[in-house]
């Protein structure tokens, strides 16, 4: 009978290609781990991984087997946070994911009310972009993810914790920086600085821009929105920012924020989950104390 253990060192020399750093994640030799998928290949009659000197391989056979083993992996995992749902729903380790343009900014806001309304909860914080932790919510290694909405994402459970304003933001010397309000069409004709590739933000940033008709800065895409900031303070152009991001300090460094008139450019944040989740009370608790922190810090 295969076990669920075989079925881990399968997925670990899968995701390695190395026998001896899947045995390092495993925490077993690598002897071991080697010994037990040899078994499970003689077990199957199949042979799982094509062997060479540096890195292993999957084998057509193995590429066709080890979706399955971790669906099987997940299912169990879904099982073993059933239980643990049902004996203590509220508590527990929790894996949450967040967008590198909202974990910084939303973070101060929501982590101690969440302590204080669900302290035998344990959160574990991870920030990548949002093709990264839709991949980690759907493979199970994410309980739930807060990102912005785009249209293009499916097969999840999806909770609006809030609507943020985007607001420009342009060198205090630039004749858009010294109005009290802006209009998108006063974009029409301007080049924005943006963020790199990877970063939803950046498609919806690009999307208010060319509607208006303005146009993205070649000369360079940001790694971060911090990167930006100081872009614009220094003089090399303008972007829009999203409102938690913005630093009233910011106006002593040389960069003015503006916000929009309506109808305002804004991004809806959401909390998503996969469909079925076992902790559904821990999630709903979780966006309603995050909802309520949120109340008055968007005005």
């Amino acid at each position: 009978m295969i076990k669920l253990r075989d079925l881990q060192y399968l997925d670990a020399v899968a995701r390695h290609q190395h026998f001896g750093r899947a045995a390092e994640a495993c925490f077993v030799s690598q002897p071991t781990l080697s010994g037990q998928i040899m078994k499970l290949e003689e077990q199957l009659g199949l042979a799982l991984f094509e062997r060479h000197r540096k890195r292993v391989l999957l084998t057509p056979a193995g590429e066709a087997l080890i979706a399955r083993a971790r669906a099987v992996l997940r299912a169990a995992d879904d099982f073993e946070s059933s239980a643990r749902a049902l004996s203590a729903p509220l508590s527990g380790d929790f894996q949450l994911g967040l967008i590198p343009t909202v974990a910084p900014y939303l973070l101060p806001h929501i982590m101690a009310p969440l302590g204080r309304e669900l302290p035998d909860i344990n959160f574990y914080l991870h920030e990548d972009q949002t093709h990264v932790l839709l991949q980690q919510l759907d493979e199970g290694k994410l309980d739930v993810v807060i990102l912005s909405w785009l249209d293009s994402i499916e097969h999840v459970e999806r909770y609006q914790l809030y609507r943020e304003p985007l607001v420009l933001a342009a060198p205090r010397d630039q004749p858009l920086a010294k109005l009290k309000q802006a209009a998108l069409s006063d974009l029409d004709g301007q080049a924005v600085l943006t963020l790199e590739d990877g970063h939803c933000l950046r498609d919806e940033t690009l999307d208010y821009c060319f509607t208006a008709g303005a146009k993205e800065d070649p000369r360079f895409q940001a790694t971060s929105l911090e990167t930006l900031r100081y872009m614009v303070a220094s003089g090399l152009g303008m972007t829009l920012m999203p409102q938690l991001a913005v630093r009233l300090a910011d106006e002593q460094q040389g960069l003015r924020y503006v916000p929009f008139r309506k109808p305002v450019p804004s991004r809806e944040i959401c909390l998503l989950v996969r469909p079925n989740y076992s902790r559904m009370a821990a999630v709903r608790a979780m966006v309603s104390t995050i909802r309520q922190a949120m109340i008055g810090a968007l005005v």
